[in-house]
């Protein structure tokens, strides 16, 4: 096995919780600490506080699925997308487009 990811610092994989204003509802979100990095990553890179790229993603995530089941889940999900380079910023800030690979 890789030492890369056995021995990372345990601090990147614990939970944290943060509370946050979705669809006009107070909820609390937890995934691990590096995923919080990326999403805040991710919203500064649209120019948008974390609350509001978070509310954002949920809305548009909720338009073209019609519901969210898991919220967290596709947090992560959308880490992943970003990390491996599949999602390229549209002439709105606010959407994403999955970019096919070749």
């Amino acid at each position: 096995m890789c030492e890369v990811f056995a021995g990372q610092d345990p601090q990147r994989y614990r939970p944290v919780n943060r509370s946050v204003r979705i669809g006009g509802h107070s909820t609390s979100i937890q995934i691990e600490a590096a995923f919080w990095d990326l999403i805040d990553e991710m919203a500064t890179s649209q120019g948008q506080s974390t609350s509001r790229f978070l509310s954002t993603l949920y809305d548009e995530a909720l338009e073209i699925n019609g519901s969210v089941s898991n919220f967290a889940s596709l947090l992560r999900t959308s880490c992943l997308i970003h990390i491996m380079g599949g999602a390229k910023k549209c002439d709105s800030a606010r959407e994403f487009h999955i970019v096919a690979a070749e």
